[in-house]
């Protein structure tokens, strides 16, 4: 069982930053075999997928956040981060911290990213 602690969100201006983490707990040394990935749910939207990492760093970013949002990962720490820069309206939701490995998906439980115009 991995346990995922997300942090650093919060509220922030339009065009400001906010760094967000996760610690995955639990992942022993399975940590570099998952995908790791940031999912964001806005009110009344479905949960999108914002980017992921695999263990050699390859990364994917949905169309909206290219340029602005970096993920990065640290197999050592078992930590995945998400840089997002010039933060817009529209990227205001609850941001999940993700691990998948074949048939196991791991959820953290949230944290608040909101961006004032």
């Amino acid at each position: 069982q991995v346990q995922l602690v997300e942090s650093g969100g919060g509220l922030v201006q339009a065009g400001g930053s906010l760094r967000l983490s996760c610690a995955a707990l639990g992942s022993g040394s399975l940590f570099s075999f998952y995908v790791m990935g940031w999912y964001r749910q806005a009110p009344g939207k479905q949960r999108e997928l914002v980017a992921t990492i695999v263990s050699g760093g390859s990364t994917n970013y949905v169309d909206s956040v290219k340029g602005r949002f970096t993920i990065s990962r640290d197999n050592v720490k078992k930590t995945v981060d998400l840089q997002m820069n010039s933060l817009k309206p529209e990227d205001t939701a609850v941001y999940y911290c993700n691990a998948h490995r074949s048939a196991y998906d791991f959820w953290g439980q949230g944290t608040q990213v909101t961006v004032s115009s």
